[in-house]
């Protein structure tokens, strides 16, 4: 594998700050208590799935893990936290030597999850697990909702191209996540170029109504563009007149013209009229490119439309409707001290209502029918049943504190196409339910 594979490593900084308060000052009282090197056992998981989805997609494992390395106190940060009495001067020396030692386990990327799946598990000191708490969930529940979001586009598509496109609609270093994760869930394309940069993706871009706008005619803005671009660009045919628009871009392009965009009108109608317009000229492979303020749902019911690809923005950097998924991050086992050979007892929170959690580290499996079809999530605590023993879904992330797991974004892609592939053709659909599959305890 060519190193190129992984993307840039970026630099970064230090992800420590990332994090709530009280994880800090949970570690200042657990050191003065003598329970901060206490081995401990901390698991990622959500309670139920957003309202009407039939499943998760697991996506910012990778992020994960380059900011598990970049978690450390600079000086600065220590100053700052001695000068704000955030936390005492033993803690600020515990912190100042702060690396993550221990252990992560989790389902890899584009893996599909359901409620209660152990989606990372987390050992080492209590200290030192319970400091990467707030920045872990941040990355798993941003990114996941939006891998789920593109993953329910990506089904609705039906094999045609997407686009991914919300650099504009949300905040600058989200919109980088945004795009990788919709990458993950299906996306083909970004128009992001730090995302291109970062992580490999293909990006896209031509020109928008501005360019158009900024010419005396029509005619001089595709003549302007088809003489930099070339004649497979794609030309945007809606600021003015579409039909008029679409036979300018013919005449100026040729019947080689790549494709033709629309960003407005009833996107239905238009890609009919357009597709006649475009066959008669005889560009009959001009492709139709359709955006404006798509999601799932328009996208799904543009399936009978003679549309070649869809960009999508707004909805997909929004998790389409459903921002977060909800995980939280939970102690649910721990030692009476941090010798190795203590025995790990099961913790779990007890409350009324639907925030109960259950106790003990967890391993999980998937459970196939006899046509290779998932039928349920297995989750326990004891042995592993001999018939799951090859169906396990926890991969080993980091081990000591090193990192022995990264893979290129395609390998999570792939994985993603065929997990949701093994699931129960009602995955796919987009009305609401229940998940597709139960989740099992045993």
């Amino acid at each position: 594998m060519n190193s190129a594979d992984l993307g840039r490593r970026v630099g970064v900084p230090s992800t420590a700050l990332f994090t709530d308060q009280y994880e800090l000052t949970m570690v200042q009282a657990a050191l003065k208590g003598g329970t901060a090197g206490r081995r401990s056992v901390f698991e990622a998981f959500t309670r139920r799935l957003p309202e009407g989805r039939r499943y998760g997609v697991v996506a910012g494992i990778g992020r994960v893990l380059d900011a598990v390395e970049n978690f450390h106190f600079d000086d600065e940060m220590l100053t700052f936290l001695r000068d704000q009495n955030v936390v005492d001067g033993p803690t600020l020396a515990y912190l100042a030597d702060y690396r993550f030692s221990g252990d992560i386990w989790g389902y890899p990327e584009g893996e599909v999850y359901f409620p209660g799946s152990p989606i990372l598990r987390v050992e080492g000191s209590f200290a030192e697990c319970v400091l990467l708490e707030t920045v872990i969930l941040s990355i798993l529940n941003h990114d996941s909702a939006i891998a789920a979001a593109a993953s329910r586009m990506s089904a609705a598509a039906g094999g045609r191209g997407l686009i991914e496109m919300g650099a504009r609609r949300t905040h600058e270093l989200s919109a980088v996540a945004s795009a990788r994760a919709a990458y993950i869930g299906g996306f083909d394309t970004t128009s992001d170029l730090a995302a291109g940069f970062r992580y490999n993706i293909p990006t896209v871009g031509t020109s928008a109504h501005a360019f158009t706008l900024l010419h005396d005619s029509e005619r001089d803005a595709f003549r302007a563009q088809v003489d930099s671009l070339g004649r497979d660009t794609t030309l945007l045919v809606d600021t003015y007149d579409v039909t008029t628009a679409v036979r300018t871009a013919v005449e100026v392009a040729g019947t080689e013209l790549g494709a033709v965009r629309i960003d407005s009108g009833d996107l239905l109608l238009v890609a009919h009229r357009v597709r006649q317009q475009l066959d008669e000229l005889g560009a009959t492979g001009t492709k139709i490119v359709v955006t404006s303020d798509l999601d799932e749902y328009a996208i799904a019911s543009l399936a009978a439309a003679p549309v070649d690809a869809y960009g999508v923005g707004t909805q997909l950097v929004t998790g389409s409707g459903h921002p977060t998924c909800s995980m939280v991050y939970k102690l649910v086992a721990r030692a009476a001290s941090a010798d190795p050979a203590d025995e790990l007892r099961p913790v779990a929170k007890k409350s009324l209502g639907a925030k109960s959690s259950k106790g003990g580290r967890k391993w999980a499996a998937r459970r196939l029918d006899e046509d290779g079809v998932a039928e349920a999530e297995v989750i326990g605590t004891g042995p592993v049943p001999a018939e799951l023993a090859g169906r396990q879904l926890l991969v080993e992330l980091v081990r000591g504190g090193e990192v022995v797991a990264r893979e290129p974004l395609d390998a999570a892609r792939e994985r993603h196409i065929a997990a949701r592939a093994g699931l129960p053709m009602s995955a796919r659909q987009l009305s609401r339910g229940e998940p597709v599959i139960p989740t099992e305890y045993v």
